[in-house]
């Protein structure tokens, strides 16, 4: 009787598979203050268990707190604004409406005031403004895609820290292992041509050939539901 496949164990929700977020300190959400500028000091930049990049944990002269991912060229005891308008200086929240193009920007808003900063957030990353309108702005993404934004959404200007991160080598497959595991990735990834028949169905003693197609029937069982599932067409385009 064959084993589960990496997928299906994946798919119950187990703690094996399941990000810790219990040992998740920061959020990186904006406050919700009102629409005058409110200025800032950075009171520390520590590390955070999940993300790649430092954190720079702010406290505003109302005495509130809040965290962004530092950006570059920042220390303790530097001076940030939050708010609508403000001077163009790296590390500054501003709404895009009022950031020039050509700008640098990180950890935007999906929407105005709605504490979601689901863009542009990984070390070493930053967006640009591209051109602005009376209803959106258009900004290009580090994935060279370009996309709109409501003009009161807010971001920090710059670019994140930890830019040199991924030149380091690893080295070690222990560092590796260590390095999943504080997120609960999967590591190491073993593709199923080197398994053995009984833990996937590309597996067998045949070598690096899966023996069979790619595509699995349409009526197959969920346990050989594998490879190319209703692929619209196969083979090479000619």
């Amino acid at each position: 009787m064959g084993k589960n496949l990496i997928q299906q164990r994946r798919g119950r929700g187990t703690p094996r598979y399941k990000a810790p977020s219990h040992r998740y300190r920061f959020k990186m959400v904006y406050p919700n203050l009102p629409s005058e500028t409110i200025n800032g000091e950075i009171v520390e930049i520590v590390h955070d268990q999940a993300r790649s990049a430092p954190v720079a944990i702010i406290k505003l002269s109302n005495n509130e707190l809040f965290c962004i991912p530092a950006p570059e060229n920042v220390r303790v005891g530097d001076f940030i604004s939050f708010g609508a308008e403000g001077e163009l200086k790296i590390g500054n929240v501003m709404m895009l409406s009022n950031i020039p193009e050509g700008t640098s920007i990180y950890n935007i808003e999906k929407f105005p005031n709605s504490n979601i900063t689901g863009f542009c957030r990984t070390a070493g990353s930053s967006a640009r403004i591209v051109s602005r309108a009376k209803e959106y702005v258009v900004v290009q993404l580090p994935s060279k895609k370009q996309k709109k934004f409501d003009p009161n959404c807010r971001a920090v200007v710059g670019i994140i820290a930890g830019s040199g991160r991924l030149e380091k080598p690893i080295v070690k497959a222990g560092k590796h292992h260590h390095m999943k595991k504080a997120r609960n990735k999967l590591y190491p990834i073993v593709s199923g041509v080197a398994m053995n028949a009984v833990d996937h169905p590309f597996g067998s003693g045949r070598g690096r050939h899966m023996g069979k197609p790619a595509t699995p029937p349409r009526n197959a069982p969920p346990g050989r539901k594998v490879g190319l599932i209703r692929a619209r067409r196969t083979g090479r385009k000619r």
